[in-house]
């Protein structure tokens, strides 16, 4: 810290020292007061440029899905958070048929996290009956395809439905399992969600007493 001298002899004003201008005085002032005021202007828009735009604040809120019409076997699609969600209706026959090709999948206990806890089932749900995916291949981000009718059979023999990627041939069975010897190294992802009520699902966050 350095140290201030002080003069305590009380002189009078030097005859050399400039004298009082009243119209300087003035024009200082009003030149700052104008600087001060564009400052202002700048500082606005730039702070508010801090503040995340309500597009942005869209993209990451969570989306509220009416299933009340979803048929069984019908698939239907959303966006949230740019990224295509797929909610399935799956039929009793499909559920039933998911423990019989465990044997071909990487990963049929869904080790790897690519699921909220709850979804760490056979089903890879918190109800049976709906799947609800990321449909975003985990090899490269294709986004795969939807077969129904046996036209998965083609892919993976003796399974009628599955998704099966274009891109590089990934195949995944009716609850987003990876099938093995494929690019995709795991299984779907499926996001976090939860049951309003019957026939309205939210993903993008957990309802109460759900587990991440």
């Amino acid at each position: 810290m350095s140290n201030v001298s002080v003069d305590t002899n009380d002189s009078s004003v030097n005859d050399n020292q400039p004298q009082y201008n009243p119209r300087r005085r003035f024009l200082t002032v009003a030149t700052s007061v104008v600087g001060a005021v564009g400052v202002a202007g700048v500082a606005v828009p730039f702070i508010g440029s801090w503040s995340p735009s309500e597009k942005a604040k869209a993209a990451g809120a969570d989306v509220e899905i009416d299933i009340s019409k979803v048929e069984p076997g019908q698939l239907i699609r959303v966006i949230w958070r740019s990224k295509p969600v797929w909610v399935v209706r799956r039929t009793p026959e499909l559920l039933a048929s998911l423990n019989a090709h465990e044997d071909q999948l990487k990963d049929p206990n869904s080790e790897v996290e690519q699921q909220p806890e709850f979804a760490k089932n056979a089903y890879r749900s918190l109800k049976e009956e709906y799947l609800i995916l990321v449909g975003i291949c985990t090899h490269l981000g294709c986004s795969p395809q939807h077969l129904t009718d046996g036209a998965f059979a083609q892919y993976a023999e003796g399974i009628a439905e599955g998704f099966f990627c274009p891109c590089h041939g990934s195949k995944f069975d009716m609850a987003g399992r990876v099938f093995q010897s494929v690019p995709a190294p795991s299984n779907l992802q499926v996001p976090p969600y939860f049951f309003k009520d019957d026939n309205t699902v939210i993903v993008g966050s957990l309802g109460e007493g759900e587990n991440a």
